[in-house]
């Protein structure tokens, strides 16, 4: 019994899936990025209020992705190749959903990575598990043609969001208080 309990267990620890988030992500996280995950709620909420004044077609798209319904990470594996599109809610402009473009996700034996690959605006980063339905995004956005910088770099390159499954094959993180343009981006992925 106990060889099979520890058998188990190993093979728990092998399985593709973001990094736990047993304190790990408390360390490694700015304080700037701890803050923005604390306000995320009070943030996400202005930011689509104000979105709701963006173009009708848009502000459909803005609700279709909002209203799936989330689900759980723990029996998906997210590698491979992914579409992906940024949808920008509140600040500068009221709402703009970009084009699709193309994503990656990896797993290094440390967990989940991702990686936008075409578009002006890029981002790489690793996931950190926090709940059942929920993971942490910590990641650089950079320019295309620039490389990335390593998290914690500074505020205009580090990026935090929380991490949604919302379908088989189909996900979004939420980026509260991004340093650019808006107030909360959205980056949808789906298959």
């Amino acid at each position: 019994m106990r060889r099979t309990a520890l058998a188990l267990a190993i093979v728990s620890a092998f399985v593709a899936g973001p990094a736990l988030a047993d304190g790990e992500v408390q360390n490694i996280m700015t304080p700037a990025d701890k803050t923005r995950l604390e306000k995320y709620g009070e943030t996400r909420k202005v930011a689509l209020e104000e979105a709701r004044a963006g173009s009708a077609a848009e502000v459909k798209i803005l609700d279709e992705v909002l209203a799936r319904p989330l689900v759980a990470f723990s029996d998906k594996d997210l590698t491979g190749n992914w579409q992906c599109r940024t949808i920008k809610a509140g600040g500068i402009g009221a709402l703009v959903v970009y084009d699709w473009f193309k994503c990656k996700v990896t797993d290094d034996g440390s967990g989940w990575m991702l990686e936008k690959l075409t578009g002006s605006q890029r981002t790489k980063g690793r996931f950190y598990d926090d709940g059942e339905k929920r993971s942490i995004y910590l990641g650089s956005g950079f320019i295309a043609g620039d490389a990335a910088k390593r998290y914690g770099s500074g505020p205009e390159a580090d990026q935090v969001g929380y991490a949604f499954r919302t379908g088989a094959d189909a996900w979004r993180i939420e980026f509260p208080a991004p340093y650019y343009e808006s107030k909360l981006d959205i980056l949808e992925l789906k298959r």
